[in-house]
């Protein structure tokens, strides 16, 4: 790449792979001009609308977000989506290359009978509800149940526990969506089940969120003892000197076990070794039917195989948290086996090899996996495999962001800068601050832009 070219490069998404992205781009050359297209007025991605409203120290993070944004070669274009509002042909037409960065929006399903029923839900709406995303605002899930099932044993899984499980005193000074609060404060759910198809050792929630759920003021954790028996190969992982995430959960999970019963109104319990079947139900789920598990296989690639045994559980409120999938994105190539754009490096491949001028980085390059941090590594991956193809890719036929700004007015589109955004963030502190919360969310996007008008 020639030393004086200036690059123009369109990053496709706002949450932390996108920002790590910009970050590396201006790290390489801070003459740079980085241009963040997001579908909605406000950045940030799950930091903001899926990070639990009660772990408010992750959200941190946006400080560091922030300072990139503050880069004199930044701009933010909020309120645009990327293959409706601009094609990525036209992208391509005023950038010298284009990193999606969109994450995975979507959730893998079960594929069981009974799954859409009236009272399954998946754990990213849930979530997405309780944090005032404006694409689940009206989302509506019935609390009078009195248990709830939750298939899955990640984070998200145990973010969904953990906030049907917590009092309202737990939730109120929260930055929790008002209109969540109220539903939750009148919740009737008593029992909270998760549920896991493989072992302990293989669950895959960090120990700080398991050791949370016997902390809460009133909701008392439950484990069988007899569900943390290991067989040889699970032993074996457990025992393995590198691991180093198993003990930790093994030894929460032991003293739940030990632990005597009564004294809370609710209760959270852990189970192991079980597949859903089929979702039962008339009106509405009323039960879901479990298959029992055996592991197969070796250390740290054990897979469950059903024994044949069933299980009926009673439950009127159910969800998924089981994966998360990308997409599709038009003009782009799309995995649709695995959910993502297929890559090399974060090179977007065709059927012919790397399609010239399209990146990836974050979940839409390497599926759903990892921690906020791990999209740092991720985005530089991909950033230096730009760097190195500019020096065989022409220059854009039209590099100037006001003929992006003028084609998007044309189509009725209002852009929302980084400063627009800033006032917005500014109205939710002050309405917050009525509530002693940290902010109180707009949940819709017309709220959003009208505070611009004022």
């Amino acid at each position: 790449m020639a030393n004086d070219r200036v690059l123009r490069v369109a990053i496709v998404g706002s949450g932390p792979s996108g920002f790590y992205a910009a970050e590396a781009l201006f790290k390489a050359d801070a003459r740079t001009r980085v241009d963040m297209f997001e579908r909605l007025p406000t950045p940030y991605g799950l930091v903001r609308g899926g990070v639990a409203p009660d772990h408010p120290k992750i959200k941190s993070v946006t400080r560091v977000f922030d300072r990139i944004a503050a880069h004199e070669n930044f701009a933010f274009l909020g309120n645009v989506t990327v293959g409706r509002d601009i094609s990525v042909e036209e992208l391509i037409r005023h950038y010298d290359a284009i990193i999606f960065a969109c994450g995975a929006e979507a959730d893998r399903r079960l594929g069981i009978p009974g799954e859409d029923l009236p009272g399954s839900h998946t754990a990213t709406e849930f979530v997405a509800w309780y944090n005032g995303h404006p694409d689940y605002r009206n989302r509506m899930f019935d609390l009078s149940a009195e248990t709830a099932i939750v298939v899955g044993q990640g984070n998200v899984a145990m973010d969904v526990c953990r906030i049907l499980a917590k009092t309202p005193d737990e939730l109120r000074h929260t930055d929790m969506a008002a209109h969540a609060f109220e539903f939750l404060a009148e919740s009737r759910v008593r029992e909270i089940i998760l549920v896991g198809r493989r072992g302990p050792v293989q669950a895959k929630f960090t120990t700080p969120e398991i050791r949370e759920m016997g902390a809460l003021a009133d909701c008392a954790p439950m484990v069988d003892p007899a569900e943390l028996a290991l067989d040889e190969m699970s032993r074996a992982e457990l025992e393995d000197p590198s691991n180093k995430h198993s003990p930790k959960n093994m030894a929460v999970l032991d003293e739940f076990a030990a632990r005597a019963l009564g004294g809370s109104s609710r209760c959270f319990r852990i189970r192991f070794l079980l597949s859903p079947t089929e979702l039962k139900g008339g009106e509405r789920v009323e039960s879901v039917l479990f298959e029992r598990n055996r592991l197969e296989g070796q250390p740290f690639a054990l897979s469950s195989r059903g024994m044949g045994v069933f299980e009926e559980i009673p439950c009127g409120l159910f969800f998924r948290s089981v994966g998360y999938r990308g997409v599709p994105i038009p003009g782009v190539p799309f995995d649709e086996r695995r959910g993502v754009f297929p890559n090399r490096n974060g090179r977007i491949l065709g059927n012919g090899g790397p399609v010239p001028r399209l990146y990836a980085t974050g979940w839409i390059k390497r599926g759903p996996s990892g921690i906020i941090g791990t999209n740092k590594p991720d985005s530089v991956e991909t950033v230096e495999a730009l760097r190195a193809d500019m020096a065989e890719t022409p220059p854009c036929e039209a590099p100037d962001t006001s003929l992006v700004h003028e084609l998007l007015a044309s189509r009725g589109v209002r852009v929302v800068s980084f400063a627009d955004w800033q006032k917005i963030a500014t109205a939710e502190i002050a309405r917050g601050a009525k509530a002693e919360k940290p902010l109180e969310k707009f949940v819709s996007v017309e709220e959003m832009l009208s505070v611009l008008d004022t």
